[in-house]
């Protein structure tokens, strides 16, 4: 039988999410490279070494549309919550964005 005093209110589900030893220790990465069709976003995730022509892919993520968006919202509130603790986050200008282009700021 379902609760019928908030029609509304969403369901909380509780998700117990289990993180290896291997995913614990994380991957560095500087360069993002994004690209996307009709049904998914991919972020392919990589590093550049200074002096070194090459790279390769570390991590690639596949996602849906509605979940790059929530990620980009979720992004955005959490560099604001960075900056309101720690100050702005500066961005030096340099020949190459490095996989990100120059959006305007969002506040």
């Amino acid at each position: 039988m379902s609760d019928k005093k908030n029609p509304e209110q969403p369901i909380q589900q509780q998700i117990n999410i289990e993180l290896g030893e291997k995913e614990a220790e994380g991957i560095y990465s500087n360069l993002a490279i994004i690209s996307h069709s009709p049904a998914e976003f991919i972020v392919d995730f990589t590093r550049i070494l200074p002096g070194v022509t090459k790279s390769k892919v570390l991590a690639r993520i596949i996602m849906t549309p509605q979940h790059a968006k929530l990620l980009m919202n979720a992004m955005i509130d959490n560099i604001a919550k960075y900056e309101q603790q720690y100050g702005e986050i500066k961005l030096e200008r340099q020949d190459r964005n490095f996989g990100f282009p120059d959006f305007p700021k969002i506040n």
